[in-house]
């Protein structure tokens, strides 16, 4: 375990510190713009045309990305509970990538964190959700990454697996998607928030 860990560390390390001078090295050119469309397709460009186009740099920007000690913390806290997030995606069927880019779209890998509407921790849980999955303090890791990601396993399977609605559904509700016939439903914090967990699920498929 120490050894993956280090592993883990080290790879994490590699892609934190290479991704700002990525972006800045886009930038210098032209901002890049990105979103994915309903049938999961993915479109940059440098002349964004409609408002479901989301400035690539903000995805790391908005975590600490270009900023060396919000890197260095978002860094150590992935690998603290890095082996916690495994452990509930395996016992849950769920990709621990997936469940990593929720995290850090929802709360940065705090703990602590507290919404507005008072979803806690780190996969921010509503307080209806997190006694529907037996999580009794959401402000301990464990327990609420194992409920979080019990609670996107059974989004997936509600949704056939159609990831895109499941992360739509984590941030409005189940019964908001189905109401909008099993679409993203219109509302502008979803219609920002799925474009970025999947930007963050595909870059995190390739460390975790």
């Amino acid at each position: 375990m120490a050894r993956v860990n280090s592993l883990l560390r080290q790879t994490l390390a590699g892609l934190l510190l290479a991704v700002p001078a990525v972006l800045a090295a886009a930038t210098a050119r032209a901002d890049v713009y990105t979103y994915v469309d309903e049938h999961g397709v993915e479109h940059f460009t440098n002349t964004p045309d409609h408002a479901r186009f989301q400035r690539l740099s903000s995805l790391m920007e908005e975590y600490g990305g270009n900023n060396r000690a919000g890197a260095e913390a978002l860094k150590g806290n992935v690998a603290v509970f890095a082996p916690h997030i495994e452990q509930a995606a395996n016992e849950s069927g769920v990709d621990a990538a997936l469940v990593h880019a929720v995290i850090t779209a929802e709360s940065g890998y705090n703990p602590a964190a507290v919404s507005r509407a008072g979803a806690q921790g780190l996969m921010q849980l509503m307080p209806a959700t997190a006694e529907r999955y037996a999580v009794r303090d959401a402000f301990d890791p464990r327990q609420n990454i194992r409920g979080g990601t019990r609670y996107l396993r059974d989004l997936l399977h509600m949704f056939d697996n159609n990831v895109e609605l499941a992360v739509a559904a984590y941030n409005a509700g189940e019964n908001a998607v189905v109401r909008h016939g099993r679409r993203i439903p219109p509302y502008r914090e979803t219609r920002a928030y799925v474009p970025k967990v999947l930007a963050l699920y595909r870059k995190y498929r390739t460390v975790f």
